[in-house]
């Protein structure tokens, strides 16, 4: 019983998107609260965030196509998938789509739910989450639970509801 407790207090989490999407600017912005200067990640970065007696274990995924493909050896066990969107980025949003309905159809992604970060709303040229949503095709997306915030990984806005968001799903699961 005890082991139990423990088991489900911390909740796994990973960070996906295409490389320059700001993954790892978001990441350490959850757990700072201050913008960091950040290279591409080759690999992964995991960090544990709290809140609220709630913990997260956050895996940062490398976004760069040479990466992509072993997204999937970090699914296992995951309860939330952070999708960050450069929202700027619109030439590559269809290649976004492909990876997340590609994801979502993974065994072990079956009880985990989305979050997709509309990252870069700070930029004149951004796509608004509506926009973001469509390309994305969210409302296709039935049998996982999922949520689209807008966001800028720089300043923080938009991060702090995300992690409530996060919370709130694990604690009704």
């Amino acid at each position: 019983m005890i082991t139990d407790f423990y088991k489900c207090s911390e909740h796994k989490v990973i960070i996906v998107g295409l490389d320059n999407a700001g993954k790892t600017t978001i990441l350490y912005q959850f757990l700072a609260k201050e913008a960091v200067h950040t290279s591409p990640t080759v690999g992964s970065n995991v960090e544990e965030i709290s809140v609220r007696k709630t913990r997260f274990l956050v895996w940062d995924i490398g976004g760069q196509e040479s990466l992509r493909a072993s997204w999937n050896s970090y699914y296992c066990d995951t309860e939330i998938v952070i999708l960050v969107v450069d929202s700027t980025d619109r030439e590559r949003l269809t290649l976004t789509r492909e990876e997340l309905h590609r994801m979502l159809a993974h065994e072990d992604l079956q009880s985990a739910a989305v979050l997709v970060l509309a990252n870069k709303q700070d930029m004149k040229d951004s796509m608004t989450v509506a926009e973001i949503s469509q390309c994305l095709t969210l409302s296709s997306i039935t049998g996982h639970s999922w949520h689209i915030q807008a966001c800028c990984a720089l300043t923080g806005e938009g991060l702090s509801a995300s992690l409530d968001r996060m919370k709130s799903h694990v604690l009704a699961g």
